[in-house]
Parts: structure tokens; sequence; C-alpha cells
């Protein structure tokens, strides 16, 4: 993998991933800003929801942090696991997906703000599984299959 590669796969999953955020919080009433101070509350505690733009920046800091820190496992992986690049791309992101939202959403949720895992709301665990497969785990094995060489 080239730096280069790694930093595309990054920004483009990234951004997918906080776009589909933004749509989903506005769709169930909320603002893209009190999403992103959401997520600054993760690294930055509680007070963070009330740093108004500055909040919203760290929130979205921590995304890309966090979103460098995904991509990253997955071209380490990519490198040690040659049996990874032979599944099919789509059933390999699939997988990865899904561990990433365990990840996410039975260790690390629940540690920091006492979320329960599994949700009681089926369409909400529905909801966050839904990006960690289609917006990052499906690009990161589409860019990096075996017979993709142009990325």
């Amino acid at each position: 993998m080239t730096p280069e590669r790694g930093v595309r796969a990054w920004l483009l999953c990234g951004t997918l991933d906080i776009a589909y955020a933004a749509v989903w919080s506005l769709l169930a009433g909320g603002s893209v800003g009190g999403m992103l101070r959401g997520v600054a509350k993760g690294p930055f505690g509680d007070g963070a929801g009330d740093w108004g733009i500055a909040g919203a920046l760290a929130g979205l800091a921590t995304h890309y942090a966090i979103m460098g820190a995904m991509v990253a496992f997955w071209f380490a992986a990519a490198r040690r696991l040659p049996s990874l690049a032979r599944l099919p791309w789509w059933l390999a992101g699939t997988l990865y997906g899904f561990g990433l939202y365990l990840v996410m959403n039975a260790v690390v949720l629940p540690l920091r703000f006492g979320a329960p895992f599994p949700p009681p709301d089926l369409v909400k665990g529905a909801v966050a599984l839904f990006p960690h497969i289609v917006f990052v785990g499906w690009p990161l094995a589409w860019l990096t299959r075996k017979d993709n060489r142009r990325c």
C-alpha cells in the first residue's frame, strides 16, 4: 500500500460515513453540528456538547481520527492475511464492516456512554451497522481487491 492509496481510502471512507451520519441526523430531527458535538463527547467529555463550532470541529477531527485507525487496520490485515484478498470484495468488506460495528457498538460505546448491546431497537442497530459495511468495509475491500491495480 502506498501512502497516497491509504490517504485516498481514509478520505473516501471518512467522508462517506460522516455524510451518512449527517443525513441521518437531519432526518431524525437533529443537526449536523449536534451530531458532531456528540462525537466530540467521546474523547473530550460531555462538556464538548457546549463548545459550539469548536465542539463540531473537534467531533469532525475525532471522526477522521477513528476512521484513520479503521483504514490502517484494514490495510495491515490485508497485508498479513493473504486469504483476505482471495475473498470476493463484497464478502471481505461485509465481514470487516461487521467487525467494526461490533468493536464500536459492543465495546467502545458501552464503555464510554453505557450504551446497551445489542441495541433494544433493532432498527437503530441496523442504522448503525449499515455504514460500517457499505461506507467503510465495501470501499476498503473494493480499493484493495487483488485485480485492482489503479487505486
